[in-house]
């Protein structure tokens, strides 16, 4: 088993599990992630990503990688199983602990919220490898912190630590080890405190291109609207600041 699963009523935990490989993204953990997100796109639920062994994912696995074809490459097999990760109906929390690099920092930007320790070092070496990062880095980090940012990072394939990758609001905060999932949890409580049909579409919005706004804000608002979870959310705040 690569990827352990827990599962809670309102959150899923997803730990990547090869620690003799460092979390090495292979066939299998890709696999793995497609069943994941096959059971939170039936059942909606925040998922918190995270790796054991103090790492979150040392990269794709390399031995696997150094016999993929052209044919492999066209096929997108990390990139189409980040892609749907990224797609989900509810937020993804990555809690990353130490090497998060190449493939493993592509399924980190994949999440919507990225929290890290002290021991974080992200990044994407691929050039180092003769290939490039071709599951979402190029587009993806420069959304997250901007075209010339991106463009040092990919170009020089050097890895950021976690002081850095904050600053560049790569990630949002940094948490001691024993912290860190403790952290992603009190996050996942704000999120699932909320009206999830909300969260929903506030997560939709986010993800829709520019073109489309605002037009995509006022068809999703027009449907809360109408739902009964807003009416007593509402009759609920107005009824609490009257006592």
């Amino acid at each position: 088993m690569t990827l352990r699963i827990e599962e809670q009523d309102d959150r899923v935990v997803a730990t990547l599990d090869r620690p003799e490989k460092r979390n090495a993204i292979d066939q299998a953990m890709v696999d793995a992630l497609h069943e994941l997100c096959a059971m939170l796109e039936e059942t909606p639920r925040t998922l918190i990503l995270t790796g054991s062994s103090g790492v979150f994912a040392a990269g794709a696995d390399i031995a696997q990688l150094r016999d993929r074809t052209a044919d492999d490459a066209r096929r997108g097999i990390n990139a189409t199983a980040f892609i749907r990760i990224n797609e989900l109906p509810m937020p993804v929390i990555a809690a990353i602990d130490g090497f998060a690099l190449g493939g493993g920092a592509e399924l980190a930007y994949a999440a919507d919220i990225r929290i890290a320790t002290p021991s974080l070092r992200i990044g994407n070496p691929e050039t180092g490898l003769g290939i490039i990062a071709a599951a979402g880095a190029t587009w993806r980090l420069p959304e997250i912190v901007g075209d010339a940012r991106a463009s040092e990072l990919l170009l020089t394939g050097r890895a950021l630590d976690a002081d850095e990758a904050l600053r560049w609001g790569l990630i949002s905060s940094v948490h001691p080890a024993a912290e860190l999932l403790p952290a992603a949890h009190a996050i996942a409580d704000r999120i699932v405190a909320n009206d999830s049909l909300a969260t929903q579409h506030t997560k939709r919005a986010l993800r829709t291109p520019r073109a489309q706004h605002p037009a995509i804000e006022l068809e999703l608002q027009a449907e809360l609207f109408e739902s009964p979870e807003k009416h007593r959310r509402m009759t609920a705040f107005l009824e609490r600041k009257n006592r």
